[in-house]
């Protein structure tokens, strides 16, 4: 590819990154989209004027997955024997579940055409989804005789529960975005035109919040779903003591009594 495959454009503590090879419906495989990705999330990650991340790819597709084509080539990963290949998964796109779990600001998936394999799981992976109506997701690795290979089982299952994650899973359907919207799989369907203005919508209402209180939400959000509850108190309660000490909690609480707009530093 002559063009950069992720694109990155950080304003007003909102990230909106975008997958960039549109010709070929933004596939994470048979270019440097995972490699770019992972950059690009650890940029973001580190960056502590970002408070919160958009997700989207370039029209006309969010991501296509896995290129098919490339499931024929004797050098691809789907040639390797098998314990190579099991690496290869490792080092590649298994790495992209880690990075987006491990973040700690929230994601947003701005869905603007077909999610189909990788690019479901992709979805799954972020903590809220809004679909335009051009957009549609396909959990299709059975169809091709493979599994889901990136974790999306595991993200499917939290987000949707047994029932609904094993329908998708097996019947490997294509959901269109009005029944998206009514599985649970986004929180919100808007026009295609809309998609992006709504996105930057919701992610204004939590850049708006003390930056450093809603990374730690995050990760409270995150610990609750491994520890049992004794465990998770001891957590938030550390979490707690620390955010009292903030001058975003000073600051929150006197704009309060004041009556005021508050201004947050991220101190």
């Amino acid at each position: 590819m002559s063009k950069h495959p992720v694109l990155l454009e950080v304003s007003d503590r909102i990230a909106t990154v975008t997958l960039n090879d549109p010709e070929r419906r933004n596939p994470v495989t048979g270019n440097d989209m995972i490699a770019a990705l992972l950059e690009t999330f650890a940029k973001v990650q580190a960056d502590p004027q970002v408070s919160v991340m958009i997700l989207t790819g370039a029209d006309p597709a969010f991501c296509a997955g896995g290129d098919i084509k490339e499931m024929n080539d004797p050098d691809s990963v789907f040639r390797k024997e098998p314990l190579a290949a099991a690496q290869s998964y490792v080092d590649g796109v298994q790495r992209l579940p880690l990075a987006l779990y491990n973040m700690d600001i929230p994601t947003i998936a701005a869905v603007n055409g077909p999610a189909v394999g990788a690019g479901c799981d992709l979805t799954m992976m972020c903590d809220m989804r809004i679909a335009s109506e051009k957009a549609r997701f396909g959990e299709v690795f059975l169809n091709l005789g493979i599994i889901p290979g990136d974790a999306g089982s595991w993200f499917l299952l939290r987000r949707l529960g047994h029932q609904k994650a094993a329908d998708l899973t097996f019947s490997g359907r294509m959901v269109e975005a009005k029944e998206a919207l009514e599985l649970g799989m986004v929180l919100e369907l808007v026009p295609h035109e809309k998609l992006m203005e709504r996105a930057r919508e919701r992610a204004a209402v939590i850049a708006a919040k003390p930056p450093r209180a809603v990374r730690v939400a995050k990760r409270l959000m995150r610990n609750a779903e491994r520890m049992d509850l004794p465990d998770f108190l001891n957590s938030a309660a550390a979490y707690q003591a620390l955010m009292h000490q903030t001058e975003d909690h000073h600051e929150a609480v006197a704009a309060f009594v004041e009556k005021r707009k508050p201004n947050f530093t991220g101190r």
